[in-house]
C-alpha cells in the first residue's frame, strides 16, 4: 500500500480522485482577487502621480494646487469655522503632501507582498528560482513569514498616518488623536503576538519535519 505522503522532492505518479482534485483545483478562485488587487495597485500609481504633479505645480506658485494640496492634507475641526485658502506653499504641508506619498508607497509594497506571496503560497509556483530579480523574501516565504512581514507592513503604514495627525494635531481633537494612538498599539501588540507564536511553533514545525 502507498504512502498518502509524497516523499519531498519526488513527483507525485498517480492522479487525484475526482473530489481531491475538485477541492484543489478550488484555489484557482483566488485568482481573480489577485487580479483585482493588481487593478488597485495601477490606482495607487495614478493617485501617486496626481498628487505628486500637484505638489509639483504648487512648487511653482500655482494657488489653485495649493488650495487642493492643503485641503486634502489639513482636515478642519468639527464646529470650526474653515479658514482662509492658503496662498503659498509652507513646509509643513511639503512634509504631510510627502508623508502621504509615502504612505502610499508603503501600501503599495503591502500590495506586492499580498500579490506575489499570497499567489506563490496558495494558488501556484512562480518558478522564479534563479531569475534575478526574484524578491530575497521570497525564497523562504509561507503562510507564516507571510503574516509577519503583512503585520509589519501595517505597523508602518499606521506610524506614517500617526506621524502625519501629530504634525497637523491642531486639525485633529484629543479623541481623534489618542483613538490613533490606540489603534496603532493595537497593530503593534498583534503583531509581536503573531511574531511570538511563530516562535513557539517553529521547533513543533522542524520536530514534525524531520519526524516525518
Amino acid at each position: 500500500m502507498s504512502s498518502p505522503l509524497t516523499p519531498p522532492g519526488l513527483s507525485r505518479t498517480e492522479p487525484l480522485r475526482p473530489l481531491p482534485k475538485l477541492i484543489f483545483m478550488s484555489r484557482w478562485l483566488q485568482l481573480p482577487l489577485y487580479l483585482g488587487l493588481i487593478v488597485a495597485q495601477a490606482v495607487y500609481v495614478y493617485h501617486f502621480w496626481v498628487e505628486l504633479v500637484h505638489l509639483i505645480e504648487a512648487a511653482f506658485g500655482n494657488k489653485e494646487a495649493i488650495a487642493m494640496l492643503a485641503e486634502a492634507v489639513m482636515p478642519v475641526v468639527p464646529g470650526a469655522t474653515p479658514a482662509a485658502p492658503p496662498t503659498k506653499l509652507t513646509e509643513t504641508t511639503i512634509m504631510l503632501v510627502v508623508l502621504g506619498l509615502i504612505d502610499v508607497v508603503m501600501i503599495s509594497n503591502l500590495l506586492i507582498m499580498v500579490i506575489v506571496g499570497g499567489y506563490e503560497t496558495f494558488v501556484s509556483r512562480l518558478h522564479l528560482e534563479g531569475h534575478p530579480d526574484q524578491p530575497e523574501w521570497l525564497s523562504h516565504v509561507n503562510a507564516s513569514v507571510l503574516k509577519v512581514k503583512l503585520g509589519t507592513a501595517i505597523i508602518g503604514i499606521s506610524s506614517i498616518h500617526l506621524l502625519k495627525t501629530f504634525i497637523n494635531a491642531a486639525h485633529y481633537d484629543a479623541k481623534t488623536i489618542l483613538a490613533q494612538a490606540g489603534i496603532h498599539l493595537a497593530f503593534l501588540l498583534s503583531a509581536m503576538a503573531i511574531a511570538y507564536c511563530d516562535r513557539l511553533m517553529a521547533p513543533m514545525l522542524k520536530q514534525d519535519a524531520h519526524g516525518h
